[in-house]
């Protein structure tokens, strides 16, 4: 006899619907909506007004400021793998539930170069690793060419990869204010933990999180200031991938990079 269907099953079937291009849930009947009835003795609008009143004071007392959660958890990490328990531990981003992996970072933490990139997409989801689909390798590639490896054990050679968003928005969306907002707070920790000599702003979502400005087209290429170090913003491999012709200013950047480096 099949078992009932359970949570993990469902999800994973939902999943699959998602993945295959469904965008509406229906139900197996149509429903005649012209035959349901009309709501009778809706309360007027002294009723709903003075409601209001009661609920908004319960409502204050309820609400959990999750930016000011995220300081906390993330000020009181003594580590790198604190920072990412309190990470696995933090409740109030939506994005947690619909994601399959947190994650974290890779290449060596002793590393003068931090990568910061934008959120994970679905290959990175499913790994676990930032950069690991196409846009990960074209990355690869483009920090091989001026003697770069995120598998390097030397600090010299070395990158230290990590993500604005630790998990994956649905359908590679763009994170909102607020999830970066919320996040915002372990970036500024990771940063301080890793204390690198360089960090690199990669693609919109990390510049708009390190120095509060969007545009990359406008912004890369120029030295700024982000988490108290030095930082390049650069196009995203996703972009260089879209638009190829774009990879003549990557290369000018990451010669900027390696120039710096060797200041």
């Amino acid at each position: 006899m099949e078992s009932a269907l359970d949570w993990h099953r469902a999800k994973a079937l939902l999943e699959w619907q998602v993945e295959l291009g469904a965008t509406e849930a229906i139900l197996d009947a149509p429903v005649d909506r012209f035959a349901l009835a009309k709501v009778q003795d809706r309360p007027g609008k002294a009723a709903r007004a003075a409601a209001a009143q009661v609920a908004e004071p319960v409502r204050e007392r309820n609400e959990v400021d999750a930016v000011e959660v995220a300081r906390a958890v993330a000020g009181a990490a003594k580590d790198r793998e604190g920072l990412k328990a309190a990470l696995a531990a933090y409740e109030h981003c939506e994005l947690k539930l619909g994601a399959k992996t947190l994650v974290f970072s890779d290449g060596n933490p002793a590393a003068r170069v931090m990568i910061i990139g934008e959120a994970p997409g679905r290959d990175e989801d499913r790994i676990g690793r930032p950069f690991v689909g196409r846009a990960g390798q074209l990355l690869d590639r483009m920090l091989a060419a001026i003697g770069l490896d995120r598998e390097a054990q030397e600090p010299e050679r070395a990158v230290y990869i990590t993500n604005v968003m630790p998990w994956r928005p649905p359908q590679n969306r763009d994170p909102e204010p607020g999830e970066i907002a919320m996040m915002l707070p372990f970036v500024q920790r990771h940063v301080a933990l890793v204390d690198p000599d360089v960090i690199i702003l990669m693609g919109n979502i990390s510049c708009q999180a390190g120095l509060g400005q969007r545009g990359i087209l406008k912004l890369r290429g120029n030295w700024a200031e982000a988490y108290g170090k030095p930082a390049l913003p650069m196009t995203h491999p996703a972009y260089l991938l879209r638009q190829p012709l774009a990879k003549r200013e990557a290369w000018a950047d990451l010669l900027s990079l390696k120039a710096r480096l060797g200041g």
